[in-house]
């Protein structure tokens, strides 16, 4: 996603397409079983007047409903976007917390210089909504100015290991992410799957991650990983190209995982 940055349903038929990960292929596959569907207005969130048209264009690949439900945001919750880019993941957020709730959204203060090139304002996002704050700080060391129920990341782990970064990057974001939440806190990490056993190896040029080392980096800071789904899985990609190749670009082979804080 930082080589991005660097170098059309309806609303009601995408309700009806984002049912609840308790069954279908978005089905939970780790040892918790999911939650029922919340009685959230996805449609009138997906509606809202202020999601540019470029956000809508992708809410059919990106299943916004089955990601909320999975990982289990409620209204009135405090929520961090780790690593917002253009901000699609926090305007639906601030439609789900509500009035009661906050979104802070953060984005590592060495991509913001960059904002030219990937088209997005953090400020202007975030003035857009109440209760949304944006929040800036080391990649590393993302400072959420208040305790935080759900942290959501979404194709951005892998980012963590890239060559430009030192490397204990990812070690020292884990254990900050999980400082962020509040005791039971839940953090949902989305990412490009690398092949099994390359680690963060292909992270830099591939822009891939393998799922165990995710697990690996956030259970050493303290995680225990709660949930599986397979709602961004494909089969068909052999996870051997760059994410952003023509021939897989928008089609990976993704992984969604949930972790709770101890508490």
């Amino acid at each position: 996603m930082i080589r991005m940055m660097l170098t059309a349903a309806s609303a009601l038929a995408l309700l009806a397409g984002c049912a609840a990960t308790s069954g279908g292929e978005g089905e939970a596959t780790a040892a918790s079983a999911a939650p029922a569907p919340m009685a959230t207005n996805y449609a009138a969130i997906l509606a809202d007047p202020k999601r540019p048209d470029a956000d809508r264009a992708r809410d059919a690949a990106r299943m916004p409903a089955k990601l909320i439900d999975f990982a289990e945001v409620a209204p009135g919750e405090s929520v961090g976007d780790f690593v917002m880019g253009g901000g699609y993941v926090t305007r639906i957020l601030a439609g789900v917390v509500g009035p009661k709730g906050h979104v802070y959204a953060f984005q590592p203060q060495e991509f913001i210089a960059f904002k030219a090139q990937y088209g997005t304002d953090q400020q202007a996002v975030a003035a857009a909504y109440d209760n949304v704050d944006a929040v800036a700080g080391p990649f590393a060391a993302p400072a959420f100015p208040a305790p935080l129920d759900t942290i959501i990341t979404v194709q951005n782990f892998h980012d963590l290991y890239l060559k430009p970064f030192p490397a204990d990057t990812g070690a020292k974001a884990s254990a900050a992410l999980f400082a962020a939440l509040k005791p039971g806190g839940t953090l949902v990490v989305v990412d490009h799957a690398a092949a099994d056993g390359s680690g963060t190896t292909l992270s830099d040029s591939l822009h891939r991650i393998d799922k165990a080392a995710v697990v690996d980096a956030l259970t050493k800071a303290g995680f225990v990983l709660d949930a599986e789904n397979d709602l961004y899985a494909n089969p068909d990609d052999p996870r051997t190209a760059n994410v952003f190749d023509p021939s897989i670009r928008g089609k990976t082979d993704q992984f969604a995982l949930r972790f709770k804080k101890p508490g």
